[in-house]
């Protein structure tokens, strides 16, 4: 009989992967439970019921056997087998170290601290001297005139040198300003270097704790489209109903769509990445993480208290604030110096063209401050002190705010994940028996997906909480302004 060849030819190939005793074992016992009365269907004789129960126990017998057949099977090329080689270990601190070496951003930013200490020099600079030579250039056959003695005059040549200088401390003001401008750039670097950090640790978790998850696809699936397989297969014979069937490529199609959404997200994950280390490699990071040190993060040695009041000390954005208030009051003074005329000291000398020959005179000139004395400047400084100051109060409320929500934030995703039981043990041990169970028809199909969603269920929300706690860490260490709480 064709469903007898079948069987022949299953335990020709498994006796290949396995001690022949432990599959005929499995065999007689699986043979034995399809087989007996009680559980028999009530269908006609002959041949076509031999033929069914053959086919079941075909179904039962792959089943059973496929966990330890795969187990000794050895290893095939598979797509992420042949991504292995792309695939680069990448821990914490050698992607923070070669973030802050070659992200672009950061780089920008140097560039604009350099432009404005480039300007700080500038404005302390001394104005240029300036000279003024007059010389006749006419021909003396054209401009001539008789002197006493008879002949050509002599050319005229007149000279003026002038310098400015400017008083009240108005250049060392001005440097100190555009110093205090390049202060403010600064505390703006650090500040981006505070968020584009934030990010990148962020991701990086993110990246590790999806690959876990991923790995739950990845031994999911293939053992469900085995199943799917033979249950095709032994519908097409007419040994089993199409709604078992149709259940399970549905569950199959789920899995496939949930695990080609993750790998998207991952994808956009490992772009992050390579955006923040500026790497134009197509090689993928796979994040190296102690998960004893995750485990042993907690709150307990850092209050809130300390930490509110270590951001409102290190947080580069209110410190930029502050600095921005202290450049503000230098431009005012700055205004107030401009008031002050500035003085130009000069010097002439005239060959012949004053009331006597080789004119030499002294000038000084100044501005008479009675209509502009800089006024409206100096009330425009007033009013940018008093702005600055209340963006410097808004944001010293934003920094205890941002503690504050994320210190709560942090402290109850840690109670739920301590409280939480993290041993998948009992499932992983508890899949293959379900498998055998439902090849040997002991549970039905609604039990055995439940089971499947359920183990999946229960990995995939235990990964989302390791990642949550994790960013709920990492943004303490953003409102704080410092690296508080370490994982590598």
């Amino acid at each position: 009989m064709k469903s007898e060849k079948s069987l022949l030819a299953l335990l020709n190939c498994l006796s290949k992967a396995q001690d022949k005793k432990v599959i005929l074992r499995r065999f007689l016992g699986t043979a034995t439970r399809s087989l007996m009365p009680q559980t028999m269907p009530s269908t006609p004789s002959g041949p076509g019921r031999l033929t069914r129960y053959f086919g079941l126990v075909l179904t039962g017998l792959s089943l059973a056997l496929a966990p330890a057949a795969h187990a000794q099977t050895p290893t095939q090329p598979t797509a992420a087998a042949s991504l292995a080689a792309d695939t680069v270990q990448l821990t914490l601190p050698e992607a923070e170290q070669r973030f802050v070496q070659n992200n672009l951003q950061l780089l920008a930013q140097r560039f604009n601290i350099t432009a404005a200490q480039a300007l700080a020099v500038q404005a302390r600079l001394i104005d240029n001297p300036t000279i003024v030579l007059d010389q006749n250039a006419v021909l003396q056959a054209v401009h001539r005139r008789e002197m006493d003695g008879g002949g050509a005059a002599p050319n005229q040549v007149a000279f003026q040198a002038q310098q400015l200088f400017a008083l009240a401390g108005r250049r060392r003001l001005a440097g100190r300003v555009g110093q205090q401008a390049a202060v403010v750039e600064t505390f703006n670097l650090e500040d981006l270097v505070r968020n584009l950090r934030f990010q990148l640790r962020t991701t990086y978790y993110d990246v590790y704790f999806r690959q876990q998850t991923l790995r739950i696809y990845d031994s999911e699936i293939p053992s469900l489209r085995r199943t799917v397989d033979l249950y095709q297969s032994q519908y097409e014979k007419g040994n089993i109903a199409l709604k078992e069937v149709i259940r399970l490529k549905a569950f199959l199609f789920t899995l496939e769509s949930e695990r080609l959404g993750l790998v998207t997200e991952q994808a956009n994950g490992q772009a992050d990445l390579h955006i923040l280390l500026r790497d134009s490699s197509r090689t993928a990071y796979q994040p190296v993480v102690n998960p004893d040190r995750i485990r042993t993060l907690s709150l307990s040695p850092y209050p809130e208290a300390q930490l509110t009041d270590t951001a409102l000390v290190r947080r580069a954005d209110l410190q930029a604030r502050r600095a921005e208030e202290q450049r503000q009051e230098l431009n005012l003074r700055l205004q107030r110096a401009v008031a002050t005329p500035d003085l130009a000291v000069g010097y002439n000398y005239d060959r012949y063209g004053s009331y006597i020959n080789n004119y030499n005179s002294v000038t000084l000139g100044v501005a008479v401050p009675i209509f502009n004395r800089n006024q409206g400047n100096i009330q425009a400084a007033k009013a940018q002190i008093s702005g600055a100051q209340a963006l410097l109060a808004e944001q010293q409320l934003v920094v205890r705010r941002d503690v504050h929500e994320a210190y709560q934030i942090a402290q109850r995703s840690d109670d739920l994940y301590q409280h939480t039981s993290r041993d998948t043990t009992p499932f992983s041990r508890l899949i293959n028996s379900i498998e055998q169970s439902y090849a040997k028809r002991v549970i039905g199909i609604v039990e055995y997906l439940d089971f499947y969603e359920a183990y999946k269920n229960n990995v995939i929300q235990l990964n989302t909480l390791r990642a949550n706690r994790m960013r709920a860490f990492e943004n303490i260490n953003l409102a704080v302004g410092r690296t508080v709480f370490r994982a590598e």
